[in-house]
C-alpha cells in the first residue's frame, strides 16, 4: 500500500472515530481504562505455567484486586528476544477494565505484574492500556 493511500485511509478512521466520540458519551458511556496483560507461560527452561497454576494466581492475586470482574483466555504469542531470534510461547491474556478515577488499580497491577514474574521466573509481563468508553446495556 502507497504511503498516500495509506495517510488517507487513517485519516479516514481518525475521521469517523472522532466523528462516534459525541455519540459514545450522550448516551452515558462511563470513561474507563482498559488494561490487558500478556503473561508468558514458559517458565526457566523446561517448565510451562499449567491452567491450574494460572487459574491458582487469578485466584489468589488477580481475584483480591479485582473483585469486581475480570476476563482471560489462553493465547499464543511471538517476540523478537535480544539475541534477535523470534520466539513463539504460548501465553495468558488477562483484561481489566477499570473507571480511569480507580484508586490503586496502578498498584494492584504492578503488585500482579510482580508476584507473577516471582512465582513463575519470568522476566516481563507485556502491559498495554487504552482509554475507552463502557456502555453496559
Amino acid at each position: 500500500m502507497s504511503n498516500r493511500v495509506h495517510r488517507s485511509l487513517l485519516i479516514s478512521l481518525a475521521g469517523f472515530f472522532l466523528a462516534c466520540a459525541p455519540a459514545m458519551r450522550s448516551r452515558g458511556g462511563e470513561a474507563v481504562l482498559v488494561e490487558r496483560l500478556y503473561f508468558g507461560r514458559n517458565a526457566a527452561d523446561s517448565l510451562v505455567v499449567t491452567d491450574s497454576a494460572w487459574a491458582s494466581f487469578v485466584a489468589e492475586v488477580v481475584t483480591p484486586r479485582f473483585p469486581a470482574g475480570l476476563t482471560s483466555w489462553p493465547a499464543m504469542g511471538q517476540w523478537r528476544g535480544a539475541d534477535g531470534r523470534i520466539r513463539r510461547e504460548p501465553s495468558f491474556v488477562l483484561e481489566l477494565v477499570n473507571p480511569t478515577d480507580a484508586p490503586d488499580t496502578e498498584a494492584a497491577i504492578a503488585v500482579i505484574i510482580a508476584e507473577y514474574k516471582r512465582r513463575f521466573r519470568q522476566e516481563a509481563v507485556l502491559r498495554v492500556v487504552t482509554a475507552a468508553h463502557a456502555m453496559p446495556e
